[in-house]
């Protein structure tokens, strides 16, 4: 009755070059947690959360995350500074733990490290740094460490931007803390994915809310048609990130969405379902008009979910059955407790 998905293959291509500390392009939130998917790794996390920083401070940044294992060490680092900082024990204007721009950033990182260090320091270019915002990474008064963000030219860091920067480091830092199993990852993973999805939703506040119920109601859909556990949990990341395409705007965004979702194999099925949400049955949708069931069948589901959702109820759904739904999850929908 129900066509399941094949086995998820690794995707052939390779996912945009992440963006340096130098450019001026703005880097798109939905990066980070793409690298989160991808690569769920506390490395992965505060490069990331580095890179999206120093576009909030309009580019030209260089910048390192420290963790606190105990001592204070380096756990990631962003534009020009050497990966060989990775796991230097440091102290430095963080140990206050409080968002802070430093005048003179350098000054007071070499001050409060031994000789050793400094040659590491001096060795990576970190005397370089006229100005550093220092932004703490904590949860619920638990310090796990901070970001530092330094600028080579004397230029001010506005409040605003400072402003927007510690509020980041705020999203990040749960993130952080729950990276410590398996299960905890795949609560980071939802936590960033509803996040991002309500920084989306929120340019349009008519939507607020919609990826919620889409998702429900699929969920509904998929144990139905007897989904696992793991296919559920696909469609779940497939049905929030629906309409992500739209952070670059309505037209185009089931393959701007798909693409975002490139590179992350265990979502392979979750990036088709995303692309062909708005395929017809009667071949007659887009992007590449398939029909029936050559629609993959959680974009059929996801499908039916955001019709439903959208026209309100299921009497304005059955119109479209046959049409421009799958008749069959129609019919089946009209089955459970609404």
């Amino acid at each position: 009755m129900f066509r399941r998905p094949r086995t998820p293959q690794p995707p052939t291509g390779t996912p945009d070059p992440r963006k340096t500390g130098t450019s001026q392009e703005p880097l798109d939130p939905t990066r980070v947690l793409a690298d989160l998917l991808a690569r769920p790794t506390q490395e992965g996390v505060l490069e990331g959360a580095l890179a999206y920083a120093a576009t909030l401070l309009g580019g030209h940044v260089q910048g390192y995350a420290v963790v606190r294992r105990g001592q204070d060490q380096v756990a990631a680092v962003f534009g020009g500074y050497p990966r060989s900082l990775l796991g230097l024990a440091l102290t430095g204007p963080w140990a206050q733990m409080r968002s802070r721009v430093v005048p003179d950033g350098s000054r007071e990182l070499f001050d409060t490290n031994g000789p050793d260090i400094a040659a590491q320091l001096d060795a990576a270019g970190m005397r370089e740094a006229k100005i550093s915002l220092v932004v703490p990474l904590s949860v619920r008064g638990r310090h796990l460490g901070a970001l530092i963000l330094d600028r080579t030219a004397p230029d001010g860091i506005p409040p605003a931007a400072q402003e927007a920067v510690t509020k980041w480091a705020a999203a990040v830092a749960p993130i952080l803390s729950l990276l410590e199993g398996r299960e905890e990852w795949k609560q980071a993973a939802r936590q960033l994915t509803g996040a991002l999805v309500e920084a989306v939703e929120s340019q349009d506040f008519d939507s607020l809310g919609h990826a919620k119920s889409v998702t429900d109601v699929s969920l509904k859909l998929g144990r139905a048609v007897g989904l696992t556990d793991r296919e559920l949990e696909e469609l779940w990341f497939a049905s929030m990130l629906h309409d992500i395409g739209k952070i670059h705007g309505e037209h185009g965004h089931a393959q701007v969405g798909a693409n975002f979702l490139h590179g992350v194999p265990h979502l392979s099925e979750a990036q088709k379902a995303v692309r062909h949400h708005h395929e017809r049955v009667d071949g007659q949708g887009e992007p590449d008009k398939l029909a029936g069931e050559d629609i993959p069948l959680y974009a059929r589901i996801l499908a039916v979910a955001n019709a439903y959702v959208r026209l309100g109820g299921l009497e304005r759904l059955k119109s479209q059955a046959g049409k421009g739904l799958d008749a069959k999850l129609v019919g089946l929908l009209e089955k459970l407790p609404q």
